[in-house]
Order: C-alpha cells, then sequence, then structure tokens
C-alpha cells in the first residue's frame, strides 16, 4: 500500500495564509496593532541564532510583529528574570519564547516558568502544562501541540487507539502523552531505558519519535498499518525513525525533513496570534 504523507510543510504554508488573513483583520479592526512575538536569545549560540531568525521571519511573512531580545552569554538568572518580568508588562507583547538552551549558570526552569500564562505561547511553564494536563485552556507546547494539529488537519482517528511515545522531555515527550491522552488514545510512554521497547511499539498503532538518536527506532518493530510521527532531525537529514523501510507499509507516516518540523514554529506564531486577537480584539 502507499502510505499518507502528513505533509506539515504544506499544512504550515496553508495555515500562514489564514493567519495572515486574521492579522490583516485584526489591524484593520484595532487601528494599526498587530500580535506582537518577543524572543530572547541568551549567548551566542549559532544554531539558537538560526531559529530565532526563522521565528522572526515567520511572523513577518503573515504580518504580525516580532521583538527580539539578545542577551550577552555573560547574563544571569537574576538578570534574565528581569527582562521577562519587562515583557510580561508590556501590553504589546502577546507571546514570549525564551530560546532553549540558555548558558549553563541560567536557572532555565526559574526562567521558563517566570512567563505568565497568557504569553505562554511556546507551552513551556509549569503551570501551561499543569492546565493543558487537566483539559484547561492553555497554550499547549509548540512541537508536540503542532504534532495533534498535523494528526487532526490528516483526520487520523487517535480514539481508543494504542498510542507509543518514544521519549519523555519536558517539551516534547511529556506533554506529547498528555494530549494524546486527552484524545482519548490509550498511551504508554517509552525511552531510551525502557525493556524491551521492541515489544512495546510492535502493539503501537501510533508511534511517536521523541527520543532524540537518530534511527533509534527501528522499521521492523513498528507494525503494519500504523501511523508513524518522527519528531527528531539529525545530520544527514535523518529523524529518530528509520522511516526508509516503512513508507510502503504503514498507513501514514511524517517525513524528515518536511513533516514535525515546519509545524512547531507554525503552532508559536499560531498560538501568537490566538493571544493577540485576545487582548486587542
Amino acid at each position: 500500500m502507499s502510505a499518507l504523507i502528513l505533509d506539515g510543510k504544506a499544512l504550515a504554508q496553508k495555515t500562514e495564509e489564514t493567519l495572515s488573513a486574521r492579522v490583516a483583520a485584526l489591524k484593520e479592526k484595532s487601528g494599526g496593532q498587530t500580535p506582537i512575538l518577543a524572543t530572547i536569545l541568551v549567548g551566542n549560540d549559532p544554531a539558537s541564532a538560526t531559529y530565532v531568525k526563522m521565528k522572526g521571519n515567520a511572523c513577518r511573512r503573515i504580518g504580525m510583529g516580532s521583538m527580539q531580545v539578545e542577551l550577552p552569554s555573560s547574563t544571569t538568572t537574576e538578570q534574565l528574570l528581569s527582562r521577562i518580568e519587562e515583557l510580561n508588562s508590556n501590553p504589546n507583547v502577546h507571546g514570549i519564547l525564551l530560546q532553549h538552551p540558555v548558558p549553563t549558570q541560567i536557572e532555565e526552569r526559574d526562567c521558563f516558568d517566570a512567563i505568565c500564562l497568557e504569553k505562554d505561547v511556546d507551552g513551556v511553564t509549569c503551570l501551561g502544562f499543569g492546565r493543558m494536563a487537566m483539559g484547561e485552556k492553555a497554550y499547549g507546547c509548540a512541537t508536540p501541540k503542532g504534532i495533534m494539529r498535523l494528526l487532526e488537519a490528516y483526520k487520523i482517528e487517535l480514539e481508543g487507539k494504542d498510542a507509543v511515545v518514544v521519549g519523555r522531555s519536558p517539551i516534547l515527550g511529556k506533554p506529547m502523552a498528555a494530549m494524546l491522552l486527552n484524545a482519548n488514545a490509550t498511551v504508554t510512554i517509552c525511552h531510551s531505558r525502557t525493556q524491551n521497547l521492541a515489544e512495546h511499539i510492535r502493539c503501537a498503532d501510533i508511534v511517536v519519535g521523541a527520543v532524540g538518536r537518530p534511527e533509534f527506532i527501528k522499521a521492523e518493530w513498528i507494525k503494519d498499518g500504523a501511523v508513524v510521527v518522527d519528531a527528531g532531525y539529525h545530520p544527514g537529514g535523518v529523524g529518530d525513525i528509520e522511516l526508509g523501510p516503512l513508507t510502503k507499509r504503514v498507513a501514514a507516516y511524517t517525513p524528515v525533513p518536511g513533516g514535525v518540523g515546519p509545524m512547531t514554529i507554525n503552532t508559536l506564531i499560531y498560538q501568537t496570534v490566538d493571544s493577540g486577537e485576545r487582548k486587542i480584539g
């Protein structure tokens, strides 16, 4: 059989068209105001700088504003907390993103949790995670929320399905599991130290690779007809799952690149527009 390709790049482009119209309508309605995403970059990590630039470009494509805060690698926790509080208090800022990772001397979790809930459009605070897990109003972590939007767009049935999430990070594996559970899937969380990992995966209708190791999940472990979501990206253009042998025997899969990746930034922008509409509108 020919598998359905869950094309995140195409969906992100389609969503940007809708978001552009929403931003234009909000701008006209409010006399020129648009949603603004503030990004905080601490230090000079090249990869982080590239990600921040991509987020700024995404803002510009749909006509919304961006504010870039760049701090030196010598920044202390207290200094970063002070800048976050300034952004929390700025009524013209509708979303705040602290780029991960920060330098080692900074207490990253304290800084994430200092972002106020209504501006936590990247879904990184403990409060936001807890509210999301309990089914209350909160912005979801960008990557797992992007995956859920992708599955919904392609009408992938989740209710009653057995899902295995391989990975337990606080911004991907754990919120992914909670979102699938909220969608009435039966969820197993595995990780790099899980015993008999292959046996868990063989039972799965839906497999989410979020372990952060190239092709750690082998194609032979995945049953025919499964839905395969690969949230990894590594040098050489491979993900966390050995996708090559699967494309002819699974029901659907996310390509690497072009699957999950584009949905992460798109979801961040999507949630910032939502926040802006709530405040400006």
